[in-house]
């Protein structure tokens, strides 16, 4: 039975899927309780974090796609 995806998609895919969980790490922040908390506004919650997951979301389209060369 042949496999759709190498070794190399497969290794590829693992780690664009490490870095949208990083993505999504950094969107989350401590709960806003009762009060009002600035911090929900921070750069890392709503520019790094979200530009890191769009990083990974593209690297697994690439990832999936990826083609290696045959020998």
């Amino acid at each position: 039975m042949k496999q759709t995806l190498s070794k190399v998609n497969i290794i590829l895919i693992a780690v664009s899927f490490v870095i949208i969980v990083i993505g999504f790490a950094l969107m989350v922040g401590a709960p806003s309780g009762e009060e009002y908390n600035p911090d929900i506004f921070s750069v890392r919650r709503i520019t790094v974090g979200p530009m890191i997951s769009l990083f990974g979301f593209v690297c697994m389209l690439f990832a999936i796609l990826f083609k290696p060369k045959k020998k």
